[in-house]
C-alpha cells in the first residue's frame, strides 16, 4: 500500500501533538470515492479535538473536517475521475480527515465545485455555509427579515451575514470587538458590522435598523445566545449553534 503525507494528531494535548508524517493511503470501499486533496478547511472543531475536548475523537487522527479536491479513483457518472469536488462529514472527527494527500469520501458527502469557485474557497464552504444555510431555513428566514449574526471574524458569523444578505435580508448585521476587524469588514463590503469597542450591541442594532431590532439572531459563539437576542430588540428569535466541548470565540 502506498504511503502519503498527512498532518496527524498523535495525541490531543495541544498543537505540539500535531505532526507531519507518512501514513498508508486510504483504500477504496463500497460507496466511496478517492479524492486527491487540493485544499483543506480549518475550523474551530479542529482546535476542540486537538485540545482533547471532543470525547468521540480518538488519537492518532488526521484532522480536517472539510476540503476540496479532484476525484482520482472510484468515480461515478455524477462524480467522474477528474471532477472537482468539495465535502464535509465525519472526516477529521471519527475517521482520518482532509489534512492529507488523499481521502476516501462517501459519495453522498460530495458536491461538485462550480467553475467560478477556486479550490481554496471551496474548501472553506461546506461547514460554515451549510451550517448557516440550514439554520436560516430552520428559522423560517424570508427575504425582508432582519438578521443579526455576531462575530464577523468567525466562520459562522461571517457566512450567515453573507447568506442572509444574498437571500434578501433587509438588514444582515454582525459584530466585532476589534476596531481593526470592523474597518477590514467595511473594506470587504460588510456595511452593517457593529464595532463593540465603540458602542453597545443594543445601540448598534437600533442605529442600523432605525430602532426596529432583529427578527433572527444566529449565534455560533461560546456565549449566552439569549443575551444577544434580548439586546437585539424587536420580536427576535434566537438560534444557537454549537458542538460538544469548548469553542474559541472569534469576535
Amino acid at each position: 500500500m502506498r504511503a502519503m503525507r498527512a498532518m496527524r494528531a498523535e495525541g490531543f494535548g495541544g498543537y505540539q501533538d500535531l505532526k507531519l508524517t507518512d501514513i498508508p493511503s486510504p483504500s477504496l470501499s463500497e460507496g466511496r470515492v478517492l479524492v486527491r486533496m487540493t485544499a483543506a478547511g480549518v475550523t474551530p472543531l479542529d482546535y476542540t479535538i486537538l485540545s482533547g475536548q471532543y470525547p468521540m475523537a480518538k488519537a492518532p487522527l488526521v484532522l480536517g473536517n472539510e476540503g476540496a479536491g479532484i476525484v482520482e479513483g472510484g468515480g461515478t457518472a455524477e462524480y467522474p475521475k477528474g471532477a472537482r469536488v468539495m465535502f464535509t462529514g465525519p472526516y477529521g472527527v471519527l475517521e482520518n480527515g482532509t489534512l492529507s494527500e488523499l481521502v476516501a469520501v462517501e459519495k453522498e458527502h460530495l458536491y461538485l465545485v462550480p467553475d467560478n469557485v477556486d479550490d481554496a474557497a471551496a474548501a472553506g464552504l461546506p461547514v460554515a455555509y451549510l451550517t448557516s444555510l440550514l439554520v436560516l431555513k430552520a428559522a423560517g428566514f424570508q427575504a425582508g427579515k432582519t438578521v443579526l449574526a455576531p462575530a464577523i471574524g468567525g466562520s459562522v458569523g461571517n457566512a450567515t451575514t453573507q447568506l442572509a444578505r444574498a437571500l434578501g435580508a433587509k438588514h444582515a448585521m454582525s459584530t466585532t470587538t476589534s476596531h481593526a476587524k470592523a474597518a477590514e469588514a467595511r473594506e470587504r463590503g460588510f456595511s452593517e458590522v457593529i464595532d463593540l469597542s465603540e458602542e453597545g450591541l443594543a445601540e448598534g442594532v437600533r442605529r442600523l435598523t432605525d430602532g426596529y431590532g432583529a427578527d433572527l439572531v444566529v449565534d455560533g459563539r461560546r456565549t449566552d445566545p439569549e443575551r444577544s437576542a434580548r439586546n437585539s430588540g424587536a420580536g427576535w428569535e434566537s438560534h444557537h449553534i454549537g458542538i460538544c466541548g469548548e469553542q474559541e470565540d472569534n469576535h
